[in-house]
C-alpha cells in the first residue's frame, strides 16, 4: 500500500475539499483525485461520495479513517524518534526539580538517561516550590519533575516516575500525634496555610482541599511566605500540613508525620511546555517511561 495514498487519504478526510487537499500536501488536484481512485481500488469500495458541491466520507471510509489514523500517527512518531536516534541526541536538557520531589528516582532517572545519550548535556536545577511553572513557560528549564495532580491547558503531564503516601505534618504535642492514621474529615477541625497568588490554585486544591467529604470548610489561614516559614508554623503548632513520604524538608525531630487512610498516592513526573517540546524532551519522556513508579518509606 502506498504512502502517498494513505496521507491522501486522512487529508481528505480532514478538509472534504480536494483543492484544499492538493494545497496541503503541495500536489496538484488531478494527483490527490489519482492517489484517492487507487486506493479505493484496493481497497475494493468507495471512501467517498463525490457530488459537485461535496465530498463525504462514506461508511467505509469513515471506519477505516478511524482505525488507521491511529497507526499513521503511531508509525509517524515512530518515525521521528529514529531519526533523533540515528542522528544521536546532542545539546542540552534543562531538567528543573520542585525541592519537595527530589530523592532516589530522580537521582535514577537521570543516571540513566545521561548512560543512554552520552552527547546530551543535562542540567539539574532546584525550582521554587511555589511557582513551579513559570521557568517553563519562560523557557528558562525544559522539563519539571513535579506532581501530576492537575492539568494546565498548554502543559504536558508526562510519565509518572514514583508515587508518594500523603501524610500530614504536625507539631509533636499535636491531638492527632499518636494517631495510626488521620483522614481528610480530621482537616475540618484544623488549619492550612494559604495558598501562594503564584502557585496554580488547581493544583493547590489536589493537594489542600478546600473542604472535607463531608463539606466542612478546611481554614487556610497561615500566610505562605516560605517554606521554612510553613515548617516553623507547623512545629509551633499554629498549623498543620499535608506533605508526602520521602519530602526530606519535613525530616526534623520536632515535626511528627502521620499517614491519611483515605487520599490517594501522590504521583511525581514529568511536565513540560506542549509547545516547546522536542527530541531531548522525548528521549527524557522514553527513559521515564521505563521506570517502575515507586512508594518511599515513610520517615
Amino acid at each position: 500500500m502506498n504512502l502517498d495514498e494513505v496521507k491522501a487519504f486522512l487529508t481528505l478526510a480532514e478538509e472534504l475539499h480536494f483543492g484544499r487537499t492538493a494545497e496541503r500536501l503541495y500536489l496538484s488536484q488531478p494527483r490527490v483525485s489519482r492517489l484517492i481512485a487507487s486506493f479505493e481500488t484496493e481497497i475494493g469500495g468507495a471512501l467517498f461520495e463525490r457530488t459537485s458541491r461535496h465530498v463525504r466520507l462514506t461508511p467505509l471510509g469513515a471506519r477505516l479513517l478511524a482505525e488507521l489514523q491511529p497507526s499513521y500517527e503511531q508509525m509517524q512518531i515512530a518515525l521521528s524518534h529514529a531519526c533523533d536516534a540515528a542522528r544521536g541526541l546532542t545539546g542540552r536538557l534543562r531538567l528543573g526539580c520542585l525541592v519537595t520531589v527530589g530523592g532516589p528516582a530522580l537521582t535514577g532517572l537521570v543516571k540513566e538517561f545521561c548512560q543512554r545519550y552520552p552527547d546530551c548535556e543535562l542540567t539539574l536545577e532546584t525550582v521554587q516550590t511555589q511557582d513551579p511553572y513559570t521557568p517553563l513557560r519562560r523557557g528558562e528549564i525544559d522539563v519539571l519533575v513535579s506532581l501530576l495532580l492537575a492539568e494546565e491547558e498548554d502543559l504536558t503531564l508526562g510519565p509518572v516516575i514514583e508515587c508518594r503516601d500523603r501524610l500530614l505534618a504536625m507539631c509533636r504535642g499535636h491531638r492527632l500525634a499518636a494517631r495510626e492514621s488521620v483522614s481528610l474529615e480530621d482537616l475540618g477541625d484544623e488549619e492550612v496555610h494559604e495558598n501562594a497568588p503564584s502557585f496554580p490554585k488547581a493544583l493547590y486544591d489536589a493537594l489542600v482541599p478546600p473542604i472535607t467529604r463531608a463539606g466542612r470548610p478546611i481554614r487556610r489561614t497561615y500566610p505562605w511566605l516560605s517554606d521554612d516559614d510553613v515548617l516553623t508554623a507547623v512545629a509551633r503548632g499554629r498549623i498543620v500540613h499535608p506533605t508526602m513520604a520521602g519530602t526530606a524538608l519535613f525530616s526534623r525531630p520536632d515535626l511528627v508525620l502521620i499517614p491519611f487512610c483515605d487520599l490517594p498516592r501522590t504521583p511525581i513526573g514529568l511536565v513540560w511546555c506542549t509547545a516547546h517540546e522536542n527530541a531531548r524532551i522525548r528521549a527524557l519522556s522514553e527513559v521515564a517511561t521505563g521506570f517502575e513508579p515507586t512508594r518511599p518509606q515513610r520517615e
